[in-house]
């Protein structure tokens, strides 16, 4: 799974960045809270930039373990002789596997997705909180009245260098002094305020006006969706824990920089802290005066007259913040660069799969198999078992043992491959052979389920899908049916397409057997011209080495002769008629250059090729000497 391992890259690269910053805010002891506080929101920048950067930036070119993939050898590679399945019967039909029969068959869902879940929820939950707490923070400050003492509000701007304009509202009585706001700040005050003493009010303003200069509501809001996304992490809650406590005390020396007693602003402090709350929810979104539970260590260190006080403006925060980023962006870039190696397995897996086709081409199954158990494999550990990567392996697997004639082998790769596939556009594959082994089996409910199913998932093969269903009627001689399906079937296909050709041909044959002769042979001549209109044409370069037969040229002869095997699709559709193939007989006396001069469809074309090219000549001559000449087989299907 792509995802997972984006998720897991990111999970372990933040939990770092969060460490280091842990190990810098240690080392920064001495330095005042606004430096630590610097370090904290750095470090949350940072972590949520991550899985951004990890997805968007290009590979860190480093050296991989791709190459741990052992190659292929050349001889694999260059394999090209075809080769037909064996000739032996088929094995004995029976009752297609039930769910779960077969190793690794129960539909059962990847661990890694769970665990993708769980944090999914996790952070749906945190997402929707802070959603909440800020819908209730707007509420409050929508709801809440102008404080009285505005120009007290605007004389202490003044003296922290605040340039913009902040509200400073009442709320029900009670309540904490708070500030909240990103375009337009708001400091929200209970309505017992003006009952407080001048110095009360004035060292409170200044607290929050502090928290206003220092850009504190942007900076909360960075850390609170941080937290959305990291909430598993422990880390992240120590880290979240520094940011409030540093935050504070920062604000804290503003206040005393402001010329505030020590001693009187911590009594105020604590005094605030006693008699008002914020309400829990809205807590996440706007920044509080006090926190019970960090309140200690803020007296302590308002009093400790050697506490470093130096300020940060809020062009220190945004660089602080840019800087972590831009240092956190080549570790973000190796994620890239671990996407390169799943490439490089991708590609292995697919050598795999080119180097098993010749291994099977060359008639060597066993070799075939090992080759695709181990790009299955692969497939299953990069993408997941559950991954559509994963089935089409299946559907490799159940190909090979169809070729052996293993039917009951293939029935089973090609059930779990649908299993897994689901309602996946290449389910339709898997259903298709299913259908066709039911048909075999003769269970035509179950093949007409199958075909139903392919024409949902797959509508762009819509009528091989309607088609089969048709011949699944008739079958059943429900001639009425079949007729019907025959032609929707050619009303959705391509009317030039093979397809459709191979429509027509099972359809003609359809009328046929109903005795309507005339409008038989009209669709037998449409299937034709369709399939010659179809055919490749002949390559030049070989026309131009190829002999002829006459004018001093002998013809060759056949030595030894491989009859074809029908296909599974051909078989279960009675498709009979003639293949036309055009080939050149070298002087090896092998045939080349197979071309379908006239076709049938459904495999017929490839099974008639693949037995041509085991055949054995006696190659033509010319003066005595070999040479290549062309020549034309027919290879005729007839089903006794």
């Amino acid at each position: 799974m792509a995802w997972y391992s984006i998720f897991i890259g990111v999970a372990l690269k933040s939990t770092v960045v969060l460490a280091v910053a842990w190990l810098a805010a240690g080392l920064l002891r001495g330095r005042s809270a606004a430096a630590r506080h610097l370090v904290w929101t750095g470090a949350l920048a940072a972590v949520l930039a991550l899985p951004f950067l990890s997805v968007s930036l290009p590979a860190l070119r480093v050296s991989t373990g791709a190459a741990l993939w052992p190659g292929q050898t050349d001889a694999v590679f260059q394999a090209t002789a075809a080769a037909s399945p064996d000739t032996g019967a088929a094995e004995s039909a029976a009752p297609r596997p039930a769910v779960g029969s077969f190793t690794g068959g129960r539909r059962r869902t990847d661990w890694r997705v769970w665990l993708m879940l769980i944090w999914l929820a996790g952070f749906a939950a945190t997402f929707a909180r802070t959603l909440a707490a800020y819908a209730a923070a707007w509420r409050l400050r929508r709801s809440a009245t102008p404080f009285p003492d505005s120009a007290l509000c605007g004389a202490l701007s003044r003296e922290l260098g605040v340039r913009r304009a902040v509200d400073v509202l009442e709320t029900e009585a009670g309540s904490m002094p708070m500030t909240f706001g990103l375009v337009r700040s708001a400091i929200l005050v209970p309505s017992e305020t003006a009952e407080w003493s001048a110095e009360r009010r004035r060292v409170v303003l200044l607290h929050e006006l502090a928290h206003v200069r220092r850009g504190d509501p942007a900076t909360h809001l960075l850390a609170r969706a941080a937290m959305n996304v990291y909430w598993w992490n422990p880390l992240a809650w120590i880290a979240w824990r520094e940011f409030l406590k540093e935050r504070e005390r920062a604000a804290d020396d503003l206040v005393l920089s402001a010329g505030a007693r020590a001693s009187d602003y911590a009594g105020h402090l604590l005094e605030v802290a006693r008699t008002l709350q914020s309400a829990p929810v809205i807590g996440w979104a706007a920044v509080a005066m006090a926190r019970r539970s960090q309140l200690e260590g803020r007296l302590l260190a308002i009093l400790d007259s050697g506490v470093n006080r130096a300020a940060a403006g809020r062009a220190s925060v945004l660089a602080a913040a840019l800087l972590a980023v831009a240092l956190v962006a080549p570790l973000a870039a190796v994620r890239a660069q671990e996407s390169q190696a799943q490439a490089g397995s991708q590609k292995d897996y697919e050598r795999l799969e080119t180097a098993a086709k010749a291994a099977a081409q060359l008639r060597q199954y066993d070799t075939a198999r090992k080759l695709l158990d181990s790009a299955v494999a692969i497939r299953a550990a990069v993408f997941g078992e559950q991954s559509v990567q994963y089935g089409v392996g299946l559907m490799n697997l159940a190909a090979l043992e169809q070729k052996q004639n293993h039917a009951q082998p293939a029935e089973e790769f090609y059930a779990k491959a649908a299993q897994v596939l689901g309602d996946q556009l290449e389910a339709a594959r898997a259903l298709t052979h299913l259908g066709l082994a039911a048909m075999a089996k003769r269970d035509f409910p179950q093949a007409m389920d199958d075909f139903q199913h392919a024409r949902r998932v797959d509508p762009t093969q819509a009528g091989a899908a309607i088609m089969w269903m048709a011949v699944v009627e008739q079958r059943q001689q429900h001639m009425e049916d079949a007729e019907r399906l025959y032609q929707s079937a050619l009303s959705v296909q391509d009317p030039q397409s093979i397809e459709a050709a191979v429509t027509m041909e099972l359809y003609g044959r359809f009328l046929r057997e109903q005795g309507r002769t005339d409008q038989a042979g009209e669709m037998d001549a449409r299937a034709a011209a369709i399939q010659k209109a179809n055919a490749p044409p002949a390559r030049s370069d070989t026309a131009s080495v190829a002999y002829k037969v006459g004018a001093g040229v002998n013809p060759p002869s056949v030595l030894q002769k491989v009859e074809p095997e029908y296909s599974e699709e051909g078989r279960a559709a009675g498709l009979q008629g003639t293949v036309v193939v055009q080939v050149v007989i070298g002087p090896d006396g092998v045939a080349h250059d197979a071309r379908i001069v006239r076709g049938l469809g459904l495999g017929l074309d490839e099974q008639a090729i693949e037995a041509i090219s085991r055949w054995q000549f006696k190659p033509g001559a010319k003066d005595g000497e070999p040479v290549p000449v062309t020549a034309t087989i027919e290879v005729n299907w007839r089903l006794l």
